[in-house]
Parts: C-alpha cells; sequence; structure tokens
C-alpha cells in the first residue's frame, strides 16, 4: 500500500450526508474523492476509478454495504482494496461483523467532521502496518 492516502471512493446514498463527508475530505483531507450514491455505481465506477481506499456506508436501499463490499471483491485486482464503513448500526457484534468481512474499520455515525480525515489516515495507517 503507498504511504500516503489521495484517492478515495465514498459510497452514500443520504445526499446531506454525503455533502458533509465530501467538504472534509476533499477541503480538510485534501482527498480526491469519487462520490457514489449506491452500491451498483460504486461497482460500476471503481475499477476505472482506482481508487485507494473505499468508505462506504452500511445501509442502502437495493445493495446494501456488505453486498458491495462481496461484490467489490470479485472484481479484478479488488480483493486486498481497503474498505472502511461509516454507519449509525454500530454496536461491539455489528462492528466485529464488518471488520470479519474484511473491513479495515467502522466509523460511527454520527461523526465529527473536525476528525474525519484524522480517522479516516489512523485506519489507513494501521492497515498499511498490518500488510507489512
Amino acid at each position: 500500500m503507498p504511504e500516503t492516502l489521495q484517492k478515495l471512493l465514498y459510497v452514500e446514498d443520504d445526499e446531506s450526508i454525503a455533502e458533509i463527508v465530501l467538504m472534509t475530505l476533499q477541503d480538510l483531507g485534501g482527498f480526491e474523492v469519487k462520490h457514489c450514491s449506491s452500491g451498483q455505481q460504486a461497482l460500476d465506477t471503481i475499477v476505472a476509478y482506482a481508487p485507494q481506499l473505499v468508505l462506504m456506508d452500511v445501509m442502502m436501499p437495493g445493495m446494501d454495504g456488505p453486498e458491495t463490499l462481496n461484490r467489490i471483491r470479485q472484481l479484478p485486482d479488488m480483493q486486498n482494496l481497503p474498505v472502511i464503513f461509516m454507519t449509525a448500526k454500530a454496536q461491539t457484534h455489528e462492528q466485529q461483523t464488518y471488520l470479519g468481512l474484511g473491513a479495515i474499520g467502522v466509523i460511527v455515525k454520527p461523526f465529527d467532521p473536525m476528525t474525519l480525515t484524522d480517522h479516516v489516515n489512523e485506519l489507513w495507517a494501521k492497515a498499511g502496518a498490518r500488510d507489512k
């Protein structure tokens, strides 16, 4: 994994949350971020966009986050792509389930926009340390 995180795919169906997260990640974090509003849109976009990390909502209509992650893992060169889930469904057993699916971390909603970038970078760094 490269040392510096720069390019993210963000999957969130709630436009008001997406606006806050995009502003935070782009303006405060300096990341290049592509937003998808559904799991299917993420699948249609991810290979061509080639993100370093996916930040994804768990509860979405149609295809939820865990199913989207499962489908991402079936795509060429996406088996080890780091994924962070963002969710309000964040009891300990739920977080363990998401980690068991292969996510590198869980960010609990509601989140603090002022610390979101730091939290994403910390999870990215921990995942990189695990890979070494």
